[in-house]
């Protein structure tokens, strides 16, 4: 299972990167992919109204995952931590590393974050194949 990060479907979605279209959609054909919450939302938060009902039928198919209380208990540790060393992470991107972490699955993202968050023990990032 790997968590897909917003900013991987967003390529997926857009077309433009052929590589990542491929990837993404063996991985959905094998699913392997797990949503996170959060990533939905920015998804949908993002589209056009015209986008939605495809949208939402697009991200159906992947086993989706909610923050619990323990989700927000790592997160809070995790912002402690980074804080003391000047560096911070946005919420959503907490979030859905935070749900990896309690599954024990990797991230694939196109964002940096995540490569940070995976410095510094937090999760497991996931490398597509070139």
């Amino acid at each position: 299972m790997i968590f897909v990060d917003t900013s991987v479907w967003v390529a997926f979605f857009r077309g433009r990167e052929q590589a990542v279209v491929a990837y993404l959609g063996a991985l959905i054909d094998g699913d392997e992919v797990a949503l996170a919450a959060p990533v939905r939302i920015e998804i949908l938060s993002g589209a056009s109204p015209r986008a939605w009902a495809a949208l939402r039928a697009a991200l159906s198919g992947p086993a989706l995952f909610h923050p619990s209380t323990a989700t927000w208990a790592r997160i809070e540790t995790w912002v402690e931590e980074a804080a003391k060393s000047g560096d911070r992470f946005g919420v959503a991107d907490l979030l859905i590393a935070a749900i990896a972490a309690e599954e024990r699955a990797p991230v694939w993202s196109l964002d940096g974050d995540f490569a940070r968050m995976a410095r510094r023990g937090w999760i497991a990032v996931h490398r597509a194949p070139r």
